[in-house]
């Protein structure tokens, strides 16, 4: 799974590198440990062009009842068209996540060992995401995302199981491509990145509470 991650790109930066129009007064400040239920830019196609958004991490499709119910972090790739929590976000609205990096806990003994993941030398990419919206009556539409995930590469294995699902360039263009993927298409976007391309290293436990954040969550452990 992909719990937390890394996004430190200001608004303008992201702009430039996914080509994407970026709104009037939208910004936000660095954040190194990203968690759950808050909001997080996403890049996505919701009109003429890409658009940057900010969007909460936890996806709620349109058709819910209930706001308050189960809101998935990630979607696993297998399988991933035949299931209803996803498969009309799939067809119609795919998004990139940016990040510079994310996080897996590796059990070690009684605890867990934390470790950051990213390209090698740093640097801003996408994770493969999904978008959803659902209408709230007497209030702002509620706009959501999650992460797809797959199985790990050789980087990440020995810490994680699986991991999520970073784009390359090609597989960039062909996530935001308007209308529904072919079978063959989506494979080619939710496999595992080479691992050759990333690097890894442990980092302290203090980035294990959400409510931590800063430079220090990926300073390695010593």
């Amino acid at each position: 799974m992909c719990g937390r991650y890394v996004q430190t790109s200001p608004a303008d930066a992201l702009a430039a590198r996914f080509g994407a129009r970026l709104p009037e007064g939208l910004a936000w400040v660095p954040r190194w440990n990203v968690a759950p239920s808050t909001p997080a830019p996403v890049v996505r196609a919701d009109g003429p062009g890409r658009e940057l958004a900010l969007l909460t991490w936890g996806l709620l499709p349109s058709w819910a009842k209930d706001a308050a119910g189960l809101r998935p972090i990630n979607a696993r790739a297998e399988g991933l068209a035949g299931k209803p929590m996803f498969r009309d976000a799939l067809r119609r609205r795919r998004a990139l996540v940016p990040a510079d990096g994310f996080y897996e806990w590796q059990a070690s003994g009684p605890g867990k060992v934390p470790w950051h993941f990213r390209l090698k030398g740093g640097g801003a990419f996408a994770f493969a995401g999904l978008w959803e919206r659902r209408e709230a009556p007497g209030g702002p539409p509620l706009e959501t995302f999650a992460i797809v995930t797959t199985e790990a590469n050789d980087v990440v294995r020995p810490v994680h199981a699986r991991m999520p699902v970073i784009l390359d360039a090609e597989a960039e263009a062909l996530w935001m491509r308007e209308g529904a993927l072919s079978p063959d298409e989506a494979a080619r976007c939710l496999r595992p990145l080479d691992a050759s391309r990333m690097e890894a290293w442990a980092v302290s436990s203090w980035v294990s509470s959400p409510a931590r954040d800063g430079p220090r969550c990926v300073e390695p452990a010593g």
